[in-house]
């Protein structure tokens, strides 16, 4: 696990209502706000964060998400819902791989 001592700040992000009334993750504000807040915790340039869109909202929940770093390396963060609201915590972040749904 990496920058097990850098504090990554617990997210706040807001819900997105999809089609048949299902509660999901708003995938682009989670990016948003995770490449800023990495981008300040790293103190290393984020290019791009992708999540997975269609995330339920469903507390106690893990998913992963894609980091693309300024030099082109890839790290993967891993995202917990916390309560219904969606309010996520950064749980660890790991060198190389790929975001996708756990």
């Amino acid at each position: 696990m990496r920058c097990s001592g850098v504090p990554l700040a617990a997210l706040v992000v807001g819900l997105l209502l999809a089609g048949c009334g299902e509660t999901v993750v708003d995938s682009a504000k989670t990016e948003e706000q995770l490449q800023a807040s990495l981008s300040k915790s790293l103190g290393e340039k984020v290019s791009s964060v992708e999540c997975p869109s269609g995330q339920k909202v469903e507390a106690g929940a893990t998913f992963t998400c894609s980091v693309k770093l300024k030099g082109g390396k890839t790290d993967t963060v891993t995202l917990k819902i916390r309560d219904k609201e969606a309010d996520l915590s950064v749980i660890k972040l790991t060198e190389g791989g790929a975001g996708s749904n756990e």
